[in-house]
């Protein structure tokens, strides 16, 4: 999806820029939010790196603090995914974007790496939020479908891969996630207070990663699937 100069961009759940920090390198006027304002920082630094400067805003995807028909895109890569009510989620991205701008996601796939490490994390995981939904449904053309209805038109949606290679190790992969991973991170800290528990967890996470494991002699190398998903908001609404 290539962005004209002078577009505005809005990345919903941005993190640390991993998807803002390109779109302002296009020449796009980028807003980037996260519910998790602490990951700014890392955010300001690599766009201080690579020479832009965009806008970092603390705000929920389901609340966002911006007017209607604000942006020319709106994107979320793996972000307004965790958000615990997705028609709230899927009618801010909407509600946001100018009519006939374009809504662009990535989301994990329930079937994939990533879906099933959150499967095996499950037993381990604090309770839900009141009225949460799952967030690998927004890995479906179907719910996200549903979620948009006839707000918007050309709805593609393609399944992909992409290559996590960076661990030496399967026990530094595991030691990252411990570290760095939102969903891993909680369900640590939900098992605290019992040592059986928590080393359960360790043993599980390591066999799942062992049987995902495809790097054999050369170190670890994993494949997730994700969804990409654009489509356009209606110029009717």
């Amino acid at each position: 999806m290539r962005r004209e100069d002078g577009q505005r961009v809005l990345d919903v759940a941005a993190g640390a820029g991993n998807a803002a920090i390109p779109a302002a390198e296009t020449g796009a006027s980028v807003v980037a939010t996260d519910f998790a304002p602490e990951m700014f920082d890392a955010g300001r630094r690599r766009a201080a790196e690579r020479g832009v400067t965009l806008e970092w805003v603390e705000a929920d995807a389901e609340v966002l603090p911006f007017d209607d028909d604000e942006f020319d895109v709106v994107v979320s890569c793996i972000g307004a995914m965790f958000a615990p009510r997705h028609q709230r989620a899927a009618d801010e991205l909407i509600r946001v974007c100018r009519p006939g701008g374009i809504i662009g996601m990535i989301n994990w796939t329930a079937a994939g790496f990533v879906g099933q490490m959150f499967a095996t994390m499950v037993p381990y995981a604090p309770p839900p939020p009141p009225n949460a939904q799952p967030p690998l449904l927004w890995g479906t053309k179907e719910h996200v479908r549903e979620l948009f209805g006839d707000r918007v038109t050309e709805l593609v949606a393609r399944r992909q891969t992409i290559t996590l290679d960076q661990f030496a190790t399967l026990a530094e992969f595991l030691q990252y996630l411990k570290a760095h991973f939102g969903p891993t991170i909680a369900s640590y800290r939900f098992n605290a207070d019992d040592t059986e528990r928590t080393a359960a967890l360790d043993r599980d996470l390591l066999e799942f990663a062992t049987r995902w494991d495809e790097g054999g002699d050369s170190g670890v190398l994993f494949r997730a699937e994700y969804l990409l998903l654009t489509a356009c908001k209606s110029t009717g609404i």
